[in-house]
């Protein structure tokens, strides 16, 4: 994948800088941080209440289902059960 012109970067604007961070500054394969940063960015923007009142709706039950067991998988290879518990159901 090629990597876009971030408008933020391009202007010395860090992207860590939360009240800087656009959508257009997604950018995937510019390098580690900023695919790392813009995946923070596109999760809080899809993740977003406006934005799932209008999808979830429209979702069929595989795409709920397919989600799920996605999302789960993550977790699950990259969390340890104590993360799992702490962090992701605030226990």
């Amino acid at each position: 994948m090629e990597a876009g012109i971030i408008p933020s970067l391009a202007n010395g604007v860090t992207m860590g800088n939360k009240d800087n961070m656009q959508a257009h500054s997604i950018v995937f394969g510019f390098d580690r941080a900023t695919d790392e940063q813009s995946l923070t960015l596109f999760l809080e923007r899809f993740t977003d209440k406006g934005m799932l009142k209008v999808l979830l709706p429209r979702l069929e039950e595989d795409d709920i289902f397919a989600t799920v067991d996605f999302l789960t998988g993550i977790m699950q290879k990259h969390l340890s059960e104590k993360e799992y518990h702490s962090l992701f159901l605030a226990e």
